[in-house]
């Protein structure tokens, strides 16, 4: 058997990052040995570390707010940047952690139903569950606001380990404030009709755990999870169509 053909750069991956300096090298470096994946970009969003110069130093391009924004604005920022590098061709966007360190290399299953075109999007299922310290509140909100507006029920559907071609990620736009653009993002594509499909992948991050911070970030994510849902219910949707000034 003769070997394995490898794609010709098709994919660009994004990384929105805040104080990861320790692993965001390792993630970039295992990102960069994708088949397929010619870019990799980080956004640098506000971190008071060394975030960006590390990534650099590991051969991503780097974006930086000098604020903090949000992992919304972060993705934002990061897919306008490849889109500003692309030429004729789109590339696909896929979406990593800056925490994964060298997991980042399991990547390919996530790419490759997207680059058959055979799914527009695709999102991680961890075969390898992490141990989190809070209670799942956040993940049931997410998974039965999906199903109840769509009918798709996700296994994990605040992963954010997630690949989509350039129009599926145009058609999502504008995306969810924060930590609900994943769930948005999710809703928005299934009801224009773009195939969402899940895959499982050998990936892990860090388990958030149970101290004050962390806490705080679960309530963020409970707040930006639910702002997201909420702004998509039917009624919403019907009320906003009503206030929009009509087309001359």
């Amino acid at each position: 058997m003769g070997e394995m053909a490898v794609p010709e750069p098709d994919t660009a991956v994004v990384i929105p990052a805040k104080d990861e300096a320790d692993r965001i090298g390792a993630t970039v470096t295992a990102a960069l040995k994708l088949p397929g994946v010619d870019l990799v970009v980080v956004v640098d969003d506000g971190s008071s570390d060394e975030t960006g110069r590390v990534a650099r130093a590991a051969g991503a391009r780097v974006v930086r707010h000098s604020r903090n924004r949000g992992k919304a604005a972060a993705m934002e920022s990061g897919a306008e940047a490849v889109r500003l590098l692309d030429e004729d061709h789109p590339r696909h966007l896929l979406f990593l952690d800056a925490d994964l360190g060298e997991t980042a290399a399991a990547a390919l299953p996530l790419i490759a139903p997207v680059r058959a075109g055979e799914a527009d999007l695709t999102i991680a299922r961890f075969a390898t569950r992490v141990k989190l310290g809070g209670h799942g509140i956040v993940v049931r909100l997410a998974r039965d606001g999906i199903k109840r507006l769509t009918g798709w029920e996700a296994t994990q559907p605040l992963n954010g380990q997630r690949c989509l071609t350039r129009a599926a990620f145009e058609a999502a736009r504008p995306l969810a404030h924060g930590f609900g653009v994943e769930t948005g993002m999710t809703v928005d594509l299934l009801r224009k009709g773009f195939r969402v499909v899940e895959v499982e992948v050998e990936m892990a991050h860090r388990a958030t755990g149970t101290d004050w911070r962390s806490q705080l970030h679960r309530a963020k994510q409970l707040r930006d999870v639910g702002l997201a849902l909420a702004a998509r219910e039917p009624a919403v949707d019907q009320a906003r169509a009503a206030l929009r000034p009509p087309r001359r």
